[in-house]
């Protein structure tokens, strides 16, 4: 039986996100076994608050990222109607776990840790940093308010307006996709950019200025993770607005196509680009949950170590 090119381009496609799916979910695992002892560690001992329900739902949101993905790309989706629901699914998820990678932020009980040790946003990590400059807050707020309204605003914008594909006429290729507009794809990573842009640059700023007079250790690890955590964000929102650039989505008559091993700029552009949105997504998670167990087994370290220091103080004063 013959098939169409489109019906080749489109089991390509479906072929290489299965592909995709698959290192994301042993890449997710992998993570997860590494650090489970120091999570439940975490969980088990530390206390409830507003910062350990944003760590919970950060950490595992993508789990259920990682079961949209398993509906998307492993199993039958036969109309476009379904694939849009699924796509819609995962697209809030991924939203979600943004918001939330943002929004993590440990607190410390450490008496004399300076105060970008603070419960909160990650941006709040930044106007700590500038000595609570309310301007900076303020400023900083409303211009993240702006933005998730924005990138949310975009971004369900461009899966309403896509095309999507099911899973076609050839035996043994399951899932399904959709492709956009080039502008519709980066648009909300431009806006994200611009923001984290933003950030770094206002971290770098106060960390220059402060670095040698201050000795903390909480405080050079929350810099460091700050600048790190930020730099990746910057990495990868870079990514996905230059690749729908450097691979626009122009479609070429079917009659054209040749398929001897080379698959339509469109149809590749959909296969980098959802694995770049899925690995920003999924990184930064890692990063923001990883970096606030750090901090974490930092602060209680060094509480233990003021602990023994009193100890060992009233220990050796003379009693009167």
């Amino acid at each position: 039986m013959e098939y169409s090119a489109s019906d080749i381009a489109a089991a390509r496609i479906l072929q290489y996100l299965a592909y995709i799916c698959t290192a994301l979910i042993t890449f997710w695992t992998y993570d997860y076994l590494c650090s489970l002892h120091d999570e439940w560690t975490f969980l088990l001992r530390s206390r409830w608050t507003k910062v350990k329900c944003l760590y919970i739902t950060a950490r595992y949101i993508p789990f259920f990222l990682i079961t949209s993905d398993i509906f998307l790309t492993l199993t039958p989706v036969e109309n476009s109607k379904a694939c849009k629901m699924l796509i819609s699914i995962y697209s809030c998820f991924a939203v979600i776990s943004l918001t939330c990678s943002e929004c993590i932020s440990p607190s410390s009980r450490h008496r004399r840790a300076p105060d970008p040790i603070h419960p909160g946003f990650f941006v709040l990590r930044t106007y700590a940093l500038w000595s609570n400059n309310r301007i900076i807050l303020v400023a900083m707020l409303s211009t993240l308010f702006a933005v998730i309204v924005s990138f949310i605003g975009i971004w369900f914008s461009a899966v309403a307006k896509s095309q999507y594909f099911s899973t076609g006429a050839i035996p043994g290729i399951t899932g399904c996709y959709r492709t956009s507009n080039s502008v519709q794809l980066y648009l909300p990573f431009i806006v994200l950019f611009v923001f984290q842009l933003g950030l770094v640059t206002l971290t770098l700023i106060r960390a220059i200025r402060d670095w040698r007079s201050t000795r903390y250790p909480l405080y050079a690890t929350l810099v460091k993770h700050n600048i790190f955590y930020y730099a990746c964000g910057l990495l990868f929102s870079a990514l996905n607005v230059l690749v729908p650039v450097i691979f626009p989505d122009v479609r070429k008559p079917a009659d054209t196509l040749q398929y001897d091993g080379i698959i339509d700029v469109s149809h590749s552009q959909s296969s980098y680009h959802s694995f770049l949105e899925d690995l920003e997504v999924f990184i930064l998670a890692i990063l923001a949950t990883r970096m606030h167990l750090r901090l974490w087994h930092i602060d209680n370290i060094v509480r233990d170590l003021d602990t023994l220091s009193y100890i060992s103080m009233s220990v050796m004063s003379p009693t009167v």
